[in-house]
Order: C-alpha cells, then sequence, then structure tokens
C-alpha cells in the first residue's frame, strides 16, 4: 500500500509537472532576416531551423525594440520599450556603470516565481556588475559572456585592429587577439575565452540543463554570441576560406541548434515546449561576408528601416502551433512575456506599465492583428519612427557631420510596407495628412512612455 501511495504521489508531480509547457528562446547576435532558408537565403543551409520553420509557424512581420544588443536583450526579457526601462542609450561596454534594473520583472523572474527552472546560456550585455547578472535577474543558472564577443576584459582597451579575413585565417587569434571573458554565475572561469568553442559549448549547457530537468517544468534561454564579429567556429567544422566565413557560422548555428531540438524529441518533451527562434537585431552589413543579409529589407545593425529591426522568428510547438504556417500580422519580442504568461495562465505585477501585448492568438493560428503600431527608437535611443497597420513613419534627424549642415531639417520618410517591404518608395510628399497623423501618435505614445520610465540600475558610489 506504502509504494502504491508513494508512485501516486510521483505519477501527480509528473502530470503536474507535464501541464506546466516549457519555454525555450533562442537568440543569436547580428543574424540578418535574409540568413535563413526558410526565410529565401540561397546560400546558407540550414536544414534543422527550416525543419522547425516547416513544423511550426514563420513570423514575417517580427520586429525587436532597437536595432542594437543591449536595448534589443533588454526589451525581450521585460517586456517594455527598452526607453521605459531606462535602457534605451546604446549598447553596455566592459567600463560601463549601468545594466538592467534587478527590479524589472523578467520572462526569468516570471517563471521562476511560478515554479520553473531557468537558465540563460550565451551573451547577456545587459551589465557585467554582480547586481545585475542574470542569477540576479531570476535566472538559476548562467553561463556565457558579459558583452559582446569582440569586447576585452576589464576595459576595454587593446582591441585589435586586423583585417576580418586575417582573424578567420588563424583561428588561434581567439586566445591570442582577444580577452573576451567567460562567466559561470557571477564570477569569471576564463578569460579569454575561446571563441571557437563558445557556441558548441553553450549547446552542451543547455542540452544538460534539459535532461537534468526533464521532469521540472523549465525556462532555457540559448541568446547565442554569434555570428557577432568577430566570427569563430570549432576547428573540425571549419572552411578556411574567408569569403565564407559568415556562411560557416550559421551553419555550425544551425547544427547547434538542431541538437537541442533533437534533445527535445529524445526525452519526447517536444509536445509539451515552446520553441522560439528570433535575433536580436540585423546583420552587420559592412562587414560583408563576415556579415549577413537583409534579405529584401533596406538597411541593417544601426539602423530603423526594417533591416536594423525586423528579423526571422519562427515558433515550433507541437500540437499546439499549426505546422507550415506563416504569420504577416505586427508582432515583436516585447509581446513575449504577456504572452507567456497568458500561456501559463499565471498574472503579471499590477504595479508596472510594460509595452508587450498578448499575441497567443496569432500563435494559435489567427490572422487578425493584435498589435496595432509600433514605435523605432534608434540605436541611441531617440525616437525616430511609428508603424501602424501597413504605413510606417520615419523622421531621421539631421547628422551635421555627413550632411556639413548643422541646421538641415529631418528626413521625413513614409513607407507602405505591404506594397514596398523595401522602404523605396518615400510617400510622404504624396500624404503629408498621414504623416502628421502618424507624427502625432508617435509622439503621444513616446510622451506616455518617458512620463511613467523607470531607471536603468546605476552601480553606487564607493
Amino acid at each position: 500500500m506504502k509504494h502504491l501511495f508513494v508512485f501516486l504521489l510521483l505519477l501527480c508531480s509528473h502530470v503536474k509537472a507535464a501541464s506546466k509547457p516549457n519555454f525555450v528562446i533562442i537568440f543569436p547576435d547580428d543574424q540578418g532576416y535574409g540568413d535563413l532558408g526558410c526565410f529565401g537565403s540561397k546560400t546558407i543551409r540550414t536544414p534543422h531551423l527550416d525543419r522547425l520553420a516547416k513544423e511550426g509557424r514563420r513570423f514575417t512581420s517580427f520586429l525587436v525594440p532597437s536595432s542594437v544588443c543591449s536595448p534589443s536583450r533588454a526589451g525581450l526579457l521585460t517586456g517594455c520599450y527598452p526607453k521605459r526601462i531606462g535602457m534605451h542609450n546604446g549598447v553596455l561596454f566592459p567600463g560601463s556603470k549601468t545594466g538592467l534594473n534587478p527590479t524589472e520583472h523578467t520572462i526569468a523572474d516570471h517563471l521562476k516565481q511560478n515554479g520553473y527552472v531557468t537558465a540563460c546560456f550565451g551573451k547577456w550585455h545587459l551589465g557585467h556588475h554582480a547586481q545585475v547578472l542574470p542569477t540576479s535577474q531570476g535566472f538559476d543558472q548562467y553561463f556565457g559572456i558579459p558583452y559582446s564577443n569582440d569586447m576585452n576584459h576589464p576595459n576595454n582597451e587593446g582591441r585589435p585592429k586586423v583585417d576580418p579575413d586575417a582573424l578567420w585565417k588563424d583561428p588561434t587569434s581567439s586566445l591570442t587577439l582577444w580577452k573576451t571573458p567567460l562567466m559561470e554565475n557571477d564570477k569569471i572561469i576564463e578569460v579569454p575565452v575561446d571563441q571557437r568553442t563558445i557556441t558548441r559549448r553553450c549547446t552542451d549547457r543547455g542540452i544538460s540543463f534539459i535532461k537534468e530537468n526533464k521532469d521540472r517544468p523549465f525556462f532555457l534561454y540559448l541568446p547565442y554570441t554569434m555570428p557577432h564579429y568577430p566570427l569563430y567556429v570549432p576547428d573540425d567544422v571549419r572552411d578556411p576560406d574567408p569569403k565564407k566565413a559568415y556562411i560557416n557560422t550559421i551553419e555550425h548555428l544551425d547544427t547547434e541548434i538542431g541538437r537541442v531540438i533533437q534533445q527535445l524529441r529524445d526525452l519526447k518533451l517536444d509536445e509539451n515546449t515552446y520553441v522560439i527562434f528570433a535575433t536580436d537585431n540585423g546583420p552587420w552589413l559592412p562587414y560583408q561576408h563576415h556579415g549577413g543579409s537583409a534579405g529584401p529589407l533596406r538597411g541593417g545593425k544601426m539602423s530603423t528601416f526594417e533591416g536594423g529591426q525586423r528579423v526571422p522568428c519562427i515558433m515550433w510547438a507541437p500540437g499546439r502551433i499549426a505546422a507550415g504556417t506563416e504569420c504577416q500580422a505586427l508582432a515583436s519580442t516585447i509581446d513575449l512575456l504577456p504572452t507567456i504568461a497568458a500561456i501559463t495562465k499565471t498574472t503579471l505585477p499590477a504595479d508596472r506599465s510594460i509595452d508587450g501585448l498578448d499575441i497567443g492568438p496569432l500563435i494559435k493560428g489567427s490572422a487578425n492583428a493584435v498589435r496595432e503600431n509600433f514605435l523605432y527608437y534608434n540605436l541611441g535611443g531617440r525616437l525616430e519612427g511609428f508603424r501602424e497597420g501597413d504605413w510606417k513613419l520615419l523622421i531621421v534627424a539631421n547628422d551635421p557631420k555627413k550632411s556639413g549642415q548643422s541646421s538641415a531639417p529631418p528626413q521625413i520618410m513614409l513607407f507602405n510596407l505591404a506594397e514596398d517591404i523595401g522602404e523605396k518608395n518615400n510617400l510622404a510628399s504624396a500624404k503629408p495628412e498621414l504623416v502628421e497623423t502618424l507624427r502625432q501618435k508617435m509622439n503621444q505614445q513616446n510622451a506616455a512612455i518617458e512620463a511613467t520610465a523607470r531607471p536603468a540600475w546605476t552601480k553606487p558610489k564607493s
């Protein structure tokens, strides 16, 4: 009788855990809209992500709240435009004294408070001080680099000025020319990290985490460091041709992501797991074959054109998300927190405003818009654009360094993205009333965000 009671107790525990879906967010760095086969690439082979799209749902109008790393990552985790949480002023560096405020409510905080085990393996870039590392933001475990892989510990000095092709031809440069640190939880464990192995090592950690927690609800965040320049892959998969450096890097990423998905299948967790793939911003175009492609989109990283902020997104959950489908409706990474809360039937804190919306209906197959509009802030946090439906307004301030004129008016651009995804046909002069309507809405929403903005964390003065 005692054995039967124990068996029933374990069975109930297992059923209760299985009723809570797992979440895996995969978030490569600087991968462009056109860098996957399922998003139109003819040069890069991505069979594992292509299969994920075939078995899941592609989101083709999916935006991030910034075209650079730190603000984008802050938005994903908190469901907020970076300006609302004081994380809008560009990227953080080894000398930065700010970070994501631990008083913010992240996806990891939310799921941990609701019985999930949580882990982050990869690039953090939301502050390298102990008070703002992942273990202070809801994650039980952290393994990865605290900022970009082209930054050096401890003060960013000594960054090499080397031709990208030369770096690729010398894979040992990962250890001889860079001083990027590797951290475990809140401790630095290697300087420099061997960037050739970092993608695979983060995957290994992710797979071990899944195995260890197969009987518990879990949240795994995999913000891979690649394909942010400089590019490195393991020696056993490296193509020595520098012209194929970016292709090689993405194909290695695809293989590693495939390992994670296969582990979910092997453990029969696939039908109880949501996998969300997206990237943090558009491709770093000046690096050419060491950078990616925005496909049909205009611009790339550091731009408020679509190529800077529209990213490839795939959502996969067999039995929960219809296979081989596509969503063209506007959605964003800032919508993930409220959506995850809705999926898990849990409540977000009522003491703060966020900007994300529950896009559950879109995930389930609805074609009806959930998000009516979106604000575009530039890499330094200045408001530059507004989208409503298919219409997008950009008001880009004059750069006197480029124009030679300190008083030149801003450039005003209006595009119909349904007809002009490449933002080539400026309709501003033909539709002045629409320009003014969108401008007013943009400014009103921005003012409301500024009025209730919360500060980033700042290192106390010693």
